[in-house]
């Protein structure tokens, strides 16, 4: 039997924003060596054990994780601020997790567009949202917190329509 769709608000975790404005090459390759692992490109993510870097705009992405190492790197060529207080994760798992993202939003949510490891930044309900498709069976949508509660539960109102 397949599990049905479900929305999970996550447990608070250390959120930053991730900000190059000079030097983007020299501070890439900084990255990298300091993390193992590149900067993902546009609408992208990559990471490993500790931390994970989602990128929805050009020079700018959101940090989940550990971002100790990230500080010393930048150095004067970009910044890290903390926003997870104002942002809410959550979960949605199942097989019509794609299609509750179309209520109130409008983007190509297909596998094809929208593969796991894909990121977006919409607007889903006339409220900006950004996603991370974190695998084939699941999304992270990172919520403004003022919003989260009715996101919440306009999605969950939503679900009996799609046959969840």
């Amino acid at each position: 039997m397949t599990e049905p769709t479900s929305i999970t608000a996550l447990p608070a975790a250390p959120l930053h924003a991730l900000e190059i404005w000079s030097n983007p090459l020299a501070t890439a390759a900084r990255i990298l060596k300091a993390l193992g692992f590149a900067l993902p490109p546009m609408n992208r993510s990559a990471g490993n054990a500790d931390t994970t870097l989602l990128r929805y705009e050009p020079t700018v992405w959101l940090v989940e994780g550990d971002v100790s190492v990230l500080a010393d790197t930048l150095g004067d060529d970009g910044a890290l601020t903390a926003i997870g207080g104002g942002i809410v994760r959550m979960r949605l798992a199942g097989p019509h997790w794609r299609e509750l993202l179309l209520e109130g939003g409008f983007f190509d949510t297909s596998p094809v567009a929208f593969p796991a490891g894909a990121t977006a930044a919409t607007v889903i309900d006339h409220v900006g949202v950004r996603l991370w498709a974190e695998s084939d069976e699941a999304c992270i949508a990172y919520v403004p917190a003022s919003y989260a509660l009715s996101l919440h539960h306009f999605w969950d109102e939503a679900l009996p329509l799609l046959g969840a």
